[in-house]
């Protein structure tokens, strides 16, 4: 590592928290102007995931913000228009299409790098390109078909060929239709305008530095360069030219940097309170939100079913700027089931019972079972608050629990 300038100024913890909360658009009133797209282009990336319990992640994160969106009208919002692309950034990531060029140094590494372990006959690579050109926008199906018949990672030709064409940059993902990618010549699909890799390595990463700052706010250097998953010696290598600003924050065992708008006003307003994806940006670094909200997060979908704590898709409990518990979900019919819920104590009950019911809305039910509670003594309060606020919300039903 590098050496670091001094810090110009020292944050306390808390107002670190508060300003990462502003930066993800989750503290003060929500840009509704702006709808999905300005989420996006505050956040710079959106993570996509192909586990659906409520919805899919990329929906919930703007939910998340704006409140209880149309999904239909969320994912017409990400991909109509030419407003984005899909492309490698923190994972399979929805990025706004004015990011085009900060990309163009991880599409030259991938046509310099070995071709993973995928050959292709000659003369596929040319095939495909030729097919988009003809009739394109065009799935992987369409293409050809996207498996041999044998194990999930057994490609055909086509879809090799594809996905080696996106990585290169000469194709691009433009929606997904039934969460299959739907791919198109980038010379038709992006922007003119932006249609270029003229940006040199450096200027591609120092960009990406500082846009990952401006949608943390504030973070060590691990966490700005896991935001787009640069590597380390590459933020060493632009943050003095990235406009980050060095600070300390207290409890903090590492340097840090702050954009200079989070720190050109303290952040004040109101907190959503809602239920998180756990691949939502501002808590998908699991240290990060360890250091922010002392709260362990884990995504354990992956892991072995009796070795689960919180569940299969956890959700966490946004709620006064904290993180107060958690929630794994699940659907039957028009029944929204918490099948465990935790808390963090009694303080945590009515965050959610709201949480829950306006979740419940959003996806179409009008119940709310609760299964599990963690804290057994929290189990009737919750159930009370979750029964007063179906009754206030739109075609009330009544919560159960087994």
């Amino acid at each position: 590592m590098t050496s670091v300038p001094p810090p110009v100024l020292e944050l306390s913890a808390d107002q670190a928290r508060r300003i990462a909360l502003r930066a993800q658009g989750l503290l003060g009133a929500p840009d509704r102007r702006g709808g999905v797209p300005g989420v996006l282009r505050r956040l710079g990336a959106v993570q996509l995931d192909t586990i659906s319990v409520l919805a899919r992640s990329h929906e919930l994160v703007p939910y998340a913000r704006l409140g209880a969106l149309g999904r239909r009208a969320v994912d017409e919002a990400y991909w109509s228009g030419g407003r984005s692309f899909e492309y490698w950034s923190h994972a399979a990531c929805i990025l706004p299409v004015e990011e085009w060029p900060h990309f163009a140094f991880r599409r030259r590494a991938y046509r310099a790098r070995p071709h993973w372990n995928h050959d292709l006959p000659d003369g596929a690579y040319a095939k495909v390109i030729d097919q988009l050109r003809a009739e394109g926008p065009l799935t992987a199906t369409e293409l050809g078909g996207a498996k041999n018949g044998g194990e999930w990672w057994d490609w055909s030709a086509s879809k090799v060929a594809v996905e080696r064409a996106l990585m290169y940059g000469e194709v691009v993902c433009t929606e997904r239709r039934g969460w299959k990618r739907v791919y198109d010549l980038a010379e038709r699909a992006i922007p003119a305008a932006v249609l270029h890799d003229d940006l040199d390595d450096r200027e591609c990463l120092r960009r990406l530095v500082a846009l990952a700052g401006q949608s943390l706010g504030v973070g060590t250097r691990t966490d700005i360069a896991d935001y787009h998953r640069i590597k380390a010696e590459q933020f060493d290598s632009v943050v003095a030219d990235s406009g980050l600003v060095p600070v300390s924050v207290r409890g903090w065992a590492k340097p840090a940097w702050a954009h200079p708008d989070a720190l050109a006003s303290e952040p004040r307003g109101r907190h959503r309170t809602t239920l998180l994806s756990p691949f939502d940006s501002l808590i998908w670094e699991r240290a990060r939100t360890e250091r922010i909200f002392t709260f362990t997060h884990r995504l354990e979908a992956y892991v072995p079913r009796a070795k689960r704590i919180h569940g299969y898709f956890a959700m966490p409990l946004l709620a006064g700027g904290r993180l107060q518990g958690r929630v794994d979900p699940a659907r039957e019919g028009t029944t929204l089931v918490a099948r465990q819920v935790s808390l963090d104590g009694a303080k945590s009950v009515a965050p959610m019972a709201e949480a829950l019911v306006e979740a419940a809305s959003w996806v179409g039910c009008t119940d709310v079972r609760l299964e599990r509670v963690d804290a057994p003594e929290l189990r009737e309060p919750l159930m009370a608050e979750t029964a007063r606020a179906l009754r206030q919300a739109p075609d009330a039903g009544r919560p159960s629990a087994t």
